[in-house]
């Protein structure tokens, strides 16, 4: 329920800052790394939740990367056989998240991962948009058996490409940018 309330009141930005005072009197930069570490927010919700609690840009960035890339490896080796589980299992919403997380991951954002696999992959993980990133792009690499060869290095690419966007939004980067013009 906190997740939806906070989805629909600003999305990730409201979430981070929804869960910045959660955390509130851990140390701010486990503050980032745990939101880090969070599906849906992922290193975008750690940049935000860094910047309104005033940390170094690149101080950020590590706290956010490893938080981020920490969950991975486990995705990648476990999910297909936790979501098997889950079908399986008899309370009901867990069978409906496991049958919709199959879905999302071979879905129509799939497609392309599946057609460009590593660079498909790259961009998905690495271009800061709802419903992509390194979590949901490690599920789709998972269910779509891209090597992992392949799907590794695409995902942490694709999580420095994330960490230059992210940057440049979360700490002004865009706007001294748009003022030298």
């Amino acid at each position: 329920m906190f997740l939806n309330i906070a989805l629909m009141a600003g999305g990730t930005e409201a979430l981070a800052e929804k869960l910045t005072q959660l955390l509130h009197g851990l140390p701010p930069i486990a503050v980032v790394f745990i939101i880090s570490m969070i599906p849906i927010l992922e290193l975008r919700g750690g940049l935000i939740a860094a910047s309104i609690l005033n940390i170094p840009m690149w101080e950020a960035i590590g706290a956010c990367i490893i938080g981020n890339i920490l969950p991975i490896p486990f995705i990648l080796l476990f999910i297909e056989k936790i979501l098997d589980w889950m079908e399986g299992c008899k309370v009901g919403w867990m069978r409906k998240l496991a049958v919709w997380l199959k879905e999302r991951g071979t879905g129509k954002k799939a497609e392309k991962i599946r057609k460009y696999e590593f660079l498909g992959l790259l961009l998905f993980v690495g271009i800061p948009l709802p419903g992509t990133g390194a979590w949901t792009g490690s599920l789709i690499a998972s269910l779509l058996h891209v090597s992992r060869k392949k799907s590794v290095p695409a995902i942490f690419l694709g999580l420095i490409l994330a960490t230059v966007i992210m940057c440049l939004i979360s700490y002004g980067g865009i706007q001294a940018i748009i003022d030298l013009f």
